[in-house]
C-alpha cells in the first residue's frame, strides 16, 4: 500500500473546487415531480399562455371540475338519504330493531380514533400540500379562474 505524502495549502483548495456539493432539498424545489412526468416543457403555465387565456383555461376546468362534484354530490347524498329513509322506515315497521346507544358509542369510538390519526398526520400529506401551494403561487392566475370557474359550476 502507497504511503500519502502530505499535502500543501494549495492542493487543498483545488480539491475543495474538484466536489460539488449537492443540496438535496434545492434540487427538489428546481425539479418539480410534473417535470418527470409531463416533460422539461412543463414549467408554469405563466411563461407559456397570455393572462386572459389562462384565465379562460381556469374557468373551463374549473366549471367543469364543479359541475361534476355538483352531480356526484346529489347523487351521493341520495343515496346516503334513501338508505337512512329505509332503514327508518324498517325500523318503525318492526322489520329492523336498531341498539342506537351501541350505534352512539361505536360513533364515538370510531371519532376517538379518527382524532388520533388526524393527529399523527403522515408526511406524504405535508409534502403534498406543500407541492400544492408552491403550484398555486407559481400559476396563481389559472388558479384563481379555476377557483371562479368551479363555484360558478357549483351554482349552474
Amino acid at each position: 500500500m502507497a504511503a500519502r505524502r502530505p499535502r500543501t495549502a494549495s492542493e487543498h483548495e483545488s480539491d475543495d473546487d474538484s466536489y460539488e456539493v449537492l443540496d438535496l432539498t434545492e434540487y427538489a424545489r428546481r425539479h418539480h415531480w410534473w417535470n418527470r412526468v409531463f416533460g422539461r416543457n412543463s414549467g408554469p403555465i405563466v411563461e407559456k399562455y397570455s393572462v386572459a387565456t389562462q384565465i379562460v383555461m381556469g374557468g373551463v376546468t374549473g366549471w367543469c371540475a364543479g359541475f361534476l362534484f355538483q352531480k356526484v354530490g346529489k347523487l351521493a347524498a341520495t343515496a346516503v338519504g334513501g338508505g337512512f329513509l329505509l332503514l327508518q322506515i324498517a325500523s318503525h315497521s318492526g322489520y329492523v330493531q336498531v341498539d342506537w346507544k351501541r350505534v352512539e358509542k361505536d360513533v364515538n369510538k370510531a371519532k376517538k380514533q379518527l382524532k388520533k390519526r388526524a393527529n399523527k398526520a403522515a408526511p406524504e400529506i405535508n409534502t403534498l400540500i406543500e407541492e400544492s401551494t408552491e403550484f398555486i403561487k407559481q400559476n396563481i392566475v389559472v388558479s384563481s379562474g379555476f377557483v371562479g370557474g368551479f363555484l360558478l359550476g357549483l351554482a349552474s
